[in-house]
């Protein structure tokens, strides 16, 4: 089926009423047998919309890997706000670019035969851009295609946009080496002294600010005051940047931001694009944020197969563990029925979890619990497709990446 997200938007928010909407959720998939995966229409049209109102005017590029599901992305970019694909490999990239003409891959790429298929698809080359922070990238790319054999290639730099703070030290992810103005500007020319590639754009994500919620109730206090000085210091730092760079190259982008940063990174003049995607299926991770509240889109659910006590029921699976550090926000989070909770020293089981509460007195064998995943994305690789629902509707269903055949990560 075609999603279609630009139909009159629901006058209810159905997920504020939890034994109506998961209850809704559970009599549209009633006939469906197993682990079985829904998206909520009503939540994923609420949730890609809201995230417009943040941007404010800013265009949205959709990060494909907190979706990977081509009915989602496509569906999203239909909607006035959102423009171009943040791909996160080179070969889901010219995937997507049979279709799409503006995808940007998010990370610099060593794959030799996707690079030698770029090479050799000039409409390819046109419509995907390459992310890099290094020379030694564009090396390994002159390594498989050598410039005058290959069309020009789009590039564009990564810089760094963490928070170097005085006496406390890095404050964010490592992902690019380049992070002063002089360094990325270094880069810059390097990349356009070599023949066969073009700088177009820049990208910098603030995962400090982006990734890092400000109400989870841990904390709280010293990571607002981190991303208000974070968030001074990126602005200058990132509008030298750019100044910089256009000095070099006429940029066709400058990108930023991520679901949890809409607001901000919509305020920096010298950003020209935002990028974001968890917020459309809204893993559980992104539920501790002051400015902002999602609708759980995306959830799954898993039978109930044994009671081993009476407050106790066990699904079978349950262990699709997001990445990042092995803590319990990465753990999927039982939600209805309400008050059950992993086990302390079973957690997700690989192919059980036992899960505790007064509400497992009440379950029985082929019962359904409904959980969300942390990440947003993560949970495609786990199914085959997604039941897309209207309230007590089932209305169809939708491919994953792995529905399709394709397991990029």
């Amino acid at each position: 089926m075609s999603l279609d997200l630009l139909s009159s938007a629901t006058a209810t928010e159905p997920w504020k009423e939890p034994a109506s909407f998961w209850g809704g959720l559970s009599h549209a998939v009633r006939d469906v047998s197993g682990p079985v995966a829904t998206l909520s229409l009503p939540a994923l049209r609420y949730n890609a919309l809201d995230m417009v109102v943040r941007a404010g005017g800013v265009p949205i590029r959709v990060a494909s890997k907190s979706v990977r599901v081509r009915e989602a992305i496509d569906a999203t970019l239909a909607m006035a706000g959102y423009q171009g694909i943040l791909a996160f490999t080179l070969p889901e990239a010219l995937w997507l670019a049979e279709a799409h003409d503006d995808v940007v891959v998010g990370y610099p790429t060593a794959d030799r035969a996707a690079i030698a298929s770029l090479a050799a698809d000039e409409r390819a080359a046109r419509r995907v851009t390459l992310m890099v922070d290094d020379l030694a990238q564009l090396d390994l790319i002159d390594a498989v295609a050598a410039p005058g054999a290959r069309p020009e290639l789009r590039v564009a730099i990564d810089a760094d946009a963490s928070w170097r703070a005085p006496g406390l030290g890095h404050i964010g992810v490592f992902r690019s080496p380049v992070h002063e103005p002089g360094e990325v500007a270094a880069l810059a020319r390097g990349i356009a002294a070599r023949p066969g590639f073009r700088l177009v754009g820049l990208m910098m994500y603030e995962a400090q600010i982006a990734g890092q919620g400000d109400d989870t109730g841990s904390g709280d206090g010293m990571i607002r005051w981190m991303q208000r000085r974070s968030s001074r210091e990126l602005l200058e730092r990132r509008a030298e940047i750019v100044a910089a760079l256009r000095d070099v190259a006429p940029l066709e982008f400058v990108n930023g931001g991520g679901t949890g940063s809409l607001e901000f990174t919509a305020s920096d003049q010298s950003v020209t694009e935002l990028t974001a995607g968890s917020g459309l299926l809204a893993g559980h991770l992104f539920d501790g944020y002051r400015s902002f509240e999602l609708a759980p889109a995306a959830a799954f659910a898993l039978e109930v197969v044994r009671k081993p006590a009476p407050d106790v029921a066990t699904v079978l699976g349950g262990g699709w563990i997001a990445s990042g550090p092995p803590v319990a926000s990465r753990q999927p989070l039982p939600v209805w029925p309400q008050g059950l909770t992993t086990l302390p020293r079973e957690g997700a089981g690989e192919v059980q979890t036992p899960l505790r509460g007064d509400a497992a007195r009440d379950l029985h064998v082929g019962d359904r619990v409904w959980f969300r995943h942390s990440k947003s994305g993560e949970l495609a690789e786990r199914v085959d497709r997604y039941h897309v629902v209207d309230g007590e509707r089932l209305i169809g269903e939708v491919p994953t990446y792995r529905g399709e055949g394709k397991a990029f990560l």
